[in-house]
């Protein structure tokens, strides 16, 4: 006898309204999540995964967007018939959400503990003393370290793992029937997400939690769900056990998902995006390993372009009023040659010091003691003038590319800002039909150009963030996580774009990630650092097939790869 299911989705349709205009985004879906089951949705940003579970929590934007039929049925009532007020007992105490930014879920004002005793405040009569044992309990359950420290600390201070335990703690403080995780490890290093992840599968086994899963990367998906549920255009177009989609798909889109990822056992010339799968125009050229000795041969015959000797960087903290300043290196005794059209991997967990090495190269943060030679040059000790020059040859694109972005500027003005003050081109015309050739080259249009950034997907803002970056012609381009953010799928098409880049103009790359699997694919050589050390150095496919350190070793061991 099948045991019936805690919430039952059916013929769900959901439209949103601009300018009076109607426009269905979800197509008649319809799914049972079981008693004690995760269930994984899984598809692009834009596929409607995030949409159809806000509605089930009655989160929908009022105004803009409404139910047009369908069925979402909990504890024998349709939640689609309820109304707000009758939802404020439901949420965080039936049915909690795990967000995918908890930077901007926590309240930055208000101390960690306090947002969790919120909750059991609002949902339960215990006493404030029971309230602070319990919040100090639930620190302990999702494993934070040194609960009493997080329960008096700001969100600001602590890492971004333990900011996701904390909401983690609070959407399962009230041990809720239902927890949807909305992409809770998008943003976090592969090992700290295989930590959430299993923490996520121990929490359900314990609480017999039903677990709604929302991600875009199904190899993910597949380490902690039962069943999974593939959406594409608003519409599942897949779903059945874990094992039968990924093991055997009978979709187009569901193969594009698995196959968009880097391989790990093969190095393609190009990564199949979904549209490739969809036009059946899959690129299956192998790299060689004879091709690729061949290339490192030729490349690194020539002197190097960077080369940086026992680099270091030291920051002083001050714990109180009256205490000594204490010292700590984020950076200390790194060297490391970078040679013309090479792509070197530097990879590393949050805090091991990547970010700041490129910092100290790009000239932003001062080095404390070291040698930086560009082009045989020592650049530690640069004029102000020296420096601006040398701004042109060096660029960055950046992990978040909204951020970077000034929102007010129009995208084709934001991108002729950096050549006008380089004196690239000799009028504003000029540098407008330059703007417009560098759109086409990173695939957008030259109608583009005076639109905001607001109005682009997350994948076209990073195709603008690489258009101001290559507007300058540098020589070597430094990538912080530029695609960490990215869905995988539009993950691949900025990997071949930064690689078709790289091709036509010969630049040179740092390319900064957590994810060993994209550093891997991308990369001649790589560094793998770990407290502010270099751990490991050699060829990329070498460190992965065979690792000489632990650290390493962990960092491979925790990219998902599926069943």
């Amino acid at each position: 006898m099948q045991m019936a299911s805690v919430l039952n989705v059916k013929n769900l349709s959901i439209s949103f309204f601009n300018n009076q205009i109607e426009k269905e985004i979800i197509h008649n879906i319809s799914y049972d999540l079981n008693p004690n089951e995760i269930l994984g949705i899984v598809g692009e940003s834009g596929s409607g995964k995030s949409v159809s579970t806000l509605a089930v929590l009655g989160l929908l934007p009022k105004k803009i967007s409404k139910i047009t039929q369908g069925s979402i049925i909990f504890n024998d009532y349709d939640l689609t018939k309820l109304a707000s007020k009758d939802f404020q007992s439901i949420r965080g105490n039936d049915i909690a959400m795990i967000f995918q930014e908890p930077m901007s879920s926590l309240n930055p004002s208000m101390r960690c503990g306090k947002q969790v005793s919120e909750i059991l405040i609002q949902h339960t009569s215990l006493s404030k003393e029971e309230v602070k044992n319990e919040t100090l309990n639930l620190f302990e359950k999702v494993k934070l370290p040194n609960p009493e420290r997080v329960f008096k600390a700001y969100p600001h201070e602590i890492s971004g793992g333990q900011k996701q335990r904390v909401m983690i703690a609070m959407a399962i403080a009230c041990k809720p029937k239902i927890l949807i995780a909305d992409e809770p490890t998008t943003a976090l290093d592969v090992t700290v997400q295989k930590e959430i992840i299993q923490l996520l599968k121990q929490l359900q086994e314990e609480d017999q939690m039903s677990i709604l899963f929302i991600s875009h990367d199904l190899a993910l998906v597949s380490e902690i769900s039962d069943r999974v549920l593939v959406m594409y255009q608003g519409q599942i177009v897949e779903q059945g056990p874990v094992t039968e989609i990924f093991n055997n798909p009978k979709h187009t889109y569901t193969k594009a998902l698995i196959n968009s990822r880097p391989p790990l056992d093969v190095r393609y010339r190009r990564l199949a995006t979904i549209k490739d799968f969809m036009d059946e125009s899959v690129d299956k050229t192998i790299v060689t390993k004879v091709q690729r000795e061949a290339n490192h041969k030729a490349l690194y015959s020539k002197p190097p372009l960077l080369e940086v000797i026992n680099l270091e960087k030291e920051y002083l903290s001050k714990s109180g009023w009256f205490s000594k300043p204490e010292s700590f290196k984020a950076v200390n005794r790194v060297s490391f040659k970078l040679y013309e059209g090479e792509t070197l991997g530097l990879v590393g967990e949050s805090g091991c010091g990547k970010s700041t090495l490129s910092n100290a190269i790009l000239l932003l943060d001062k080095a404390t003691s070291g040698t930086i030679l560009y082009k045989g040059v020592d650049i530690t000790n640069l004029s102000k003038q020296a420096t601006r020059n040398l701004r042109k040859d060096i660029q960055i694109i950046f992990q978040d590319p909204f951020a970077s972005l000034n929102p007010r500027i129009p995208v084709g003005r934001a991108i002729m800002e950096p050549m006008k003050i380089h004196n690239i081109g000799t009028s504003d015309k000029e540098r407008k039909n330059l703007v417009y050739e560098l759109l086409e080259k990173v695939g957008l249009d030259s109608s583009f150009f005076n639109r905001y950034p607001h109005e682009f997907s997350g994948g076209q803002r990073q195709r603008i963030g690489i258009a101001r970056a290559i507007a300058l012609q540098p020589k070597l381009i430094i990538c912080d996580e530029s695609v960490s953010a990215l869905d995988i799928s539009v993950q691949a098409q900025v990997l071949n774009l930064l690689n078709d880049l790289k091709e036509n103009y010969d630049f040179t790359y740092i390319f900064i990630s957590h994810d060993l699997a994209v550093v891997k694919y991308m990369s001649d050589n790589l560094i793998v650092m770990n407290k502010g050390e270099i751990e490991e150095m050699n060829d990329a496919d070498i460190i992965y097939e065979n690792p000489k350190k632990d650290y390493t070793k962990k960092l491979i061991h925790a990219i998902p790869k599926g069943l």
